[in-house]
């Protein structure tokens, strides 16, 4: 069997398991052992699955993201730390990009006593906080607006970013995997590629309970990213892959 076919085949023995283990698939398919960890390696590394503490499961799809108001109360504390974490990583003076996203706004909320930044984002409840809190030089892109998401999307979000030279870059994700990040909504694939051409550094800041997971449209290749700020519930195996690919991993 050539592993176009092996690979279909843990496709199809997936579809009726919700994880199988290493030795179950090497039984099935009667291979070895580290056939299979190629093959899985390979379907993770096209968004098609996960791999799990000693097995594999399918990548969840993602049709559809929360209202911005559920996701506040999701996975709450990592996204503090997380959010206190990135803010130590911001210069004196920068010009920085935040994301729309909860988690995102918890970078925010670490820069009530900052005046020495520029910040750019296409986030209200972002803007509004930092309008009320910081003295902080403030720009919104404007544009489409997501009401669900209380955000700014589409083509009119993406042009101011194209005309601005950013430091340091906070990018948000509702899914993402060893292959890159993902989101339902089309209309904010263009304001991740604007970002990521406008900034000179780029980290991707986002809780591990999105990670495994695939929405229809891919935004961004993980090598896209310079470092990825998470919580100490990515899988170690992933976070080992990621390493492998060169990309710095912060846990907290």
């Amino acid at each position: 069997m050539i592993p176009a076919e092996r690979q279909r085949a843990i496709l199809a023995i997936l579809s009726n398991h919700q994880v199988i283990s290493i030795h179950e698939l090497t039984e099935q398919l009667d291979v070895s052992h580290m056939t299979v960890r190629r093959d899985i390696a390979k379907l993770e590394a096209d968004g098609r699955v996960m791999s799990v503490s000693g097995g594999v499961q399918l990548s969840e799809s993602i049709h559809l993201e929360l209202p911005h108001d559920d996701k506040m109360a999701h996975q709450h504390d990592e996204k503090v730390k997380i959010g206190q974490h990135a803010a130590t990583l911001i210069r004196p003076h920068s010009t920085i990009y935040l994301d729309a996203g909860t988690t995102i706004l918890e970078i925010a909320h670490q820069l009530a006593q900052r005046d020495d930044l520029t910040v750019i984002t296409n986030d209200f409840a972002i803007a509004a906080f930092l309008i009320a809190h910081s003295d902080c030089a403030l720009y919104h892109t404007g544009g489409k607006v997501d009401r669900q998401n209380q955000s700014c999307v589409g083509d009119k979000a993406a042009s101011l970013l194209r005309e601005m030279n950013i430091d340091l870059a906070f990018i948000s994700t509702s899914s993402w995997n060893q292959r890159g990040i993902s989101t339902p909504n089309e209309d904010k694939v263009m304001v991740k590629r604007a970002i990521i051409n406008a900034a000179k550094t780029n980290y991707l800041v986002t809780d591990a309970s999105k990670y495994g997971k695939v929405a229809t449209f891919h935004a961004l290749d993980i090598e896209s990213f310079d470092k990825i700020i998470t919580d100490r519930n990515l899988p170690a195996s992933s976070l080992h892959d990621f390493e492998e690919k060169g990309i710095q991993v912060d846990v907290v």
